[in-house]
């Protein structure tokens, strides 16, 4: 591994399930192996630090095929090293100047680091989708399925996917424990929010749920807390206070636990 790439943390969880995270960059972004028996399912593949091609090549002898939750920056970061890469058509269909929701270009004041760190992992560079993915398909692994659960809100084309042999789903950036971004571009509270609700169905059905960010895994109880919160927010609770992110005006919503980051209008 050359020096100046981030380590990945690897967790074997049940149900042949490796979770791998990026804990050494600040989004701490994480994605899922899910191996069958005739493929390996890629849930998103990070920012592109360290050799996750080798990692999964390791891990399984089956081939690996990419879902994409959705095409951030944070997202799609290995995705170049996968010949299979599969995403939602409502998330390919966004303009593509530049990627729906990157960092600032500059650093903001007294956070010079950030800028060498993003020139080294790259997010993006020469990915290229060879699939679409639907709400409804059953993708065959060989011995177990994940199910296509179009989540739209975080993006127009954000998925999440189902094992329900496994009481497993895993959710992206839908819903965990942190600052959910939901005031970036093409962001859609109406959407979040008929999409919290469907999870919030499942909840009853699975064990456990994978989100891209913070804590893994969640409960069913955490799901209904974050789809409860924000019928308040909805509802016309306040944000607590506004703030800045990344250099975006932002109104905030804390629920200690995890918090709803709005456009302040």
């Amino acid at each position: 591994m050359a020096p100046d790439r981030q380590p990945l943390e690897v967790r074997r969880l049940s149900h042949d399930v490796i979770m791998v995270r990026e804990a050494d960059h600040r989004e701490a972004v994480t994605f899922y192996l899910v191996v069958g028996s005739r493929e390996v399912a890629v849930i998103d593949t990070g920012l592109g630090g360290g050799d996750l091609r080798g990692l999964v090549d390791r891990f399984s002898i089956s081939r690996p095929l990419v879902l994409q939750t959705h095409l951030h920056w944070d997202h799609i970061g290995a995705s170049r090293c996968f010949s299979d890469v599969r995403a939602h058509p409502a998330e390919m269909r966004l303009p593509r100047v530049g990627w729906p929701w990157e960092p600032p270009a500059e650093p903001e004041a007294g956070d010079g680091a950030d800028r060498p760190e993003r020139e080294r992992w790259a997010p993006g560079a020469g990915l290229r989708i060879t699939g679409s993915l639907h709400h409804g398909d059953q993708i065959d692994l060989g011995g177990r399925s994940l199910e296509v659960i179009h989540t739209p809100g975080h993006s127009p084309g954000s998925a999440s996917f189902l094992d329900r042999a496994a009481r497993a789903l895993f959710s992206g950036d839908l819903c965990y424990l942190g600052q959910m971004l939901l005031f970036v571009p093409a962001s859609d509270l109406t959407d979040v929010r008929g999409s919290l609700q469907t999870l919030a169905d499942l909840a009853g059905e699975v064990d456990a749920i994978y989100p891209a960010h913070g804590p893994a895994p969640l409960g069913g109880a955490d799901v209904l807390a974050i789809r409860d919160a924000f019928e308040m927010v909805w509802h016309g609770k306040g944000p607590d206070w506004h703030g800045s992110y990344e250099g975006h005006r932002v109104a905030i919503h804390d629920f200690r636990r995890f918090a709803f980051l709005t456009p302040p209008a």
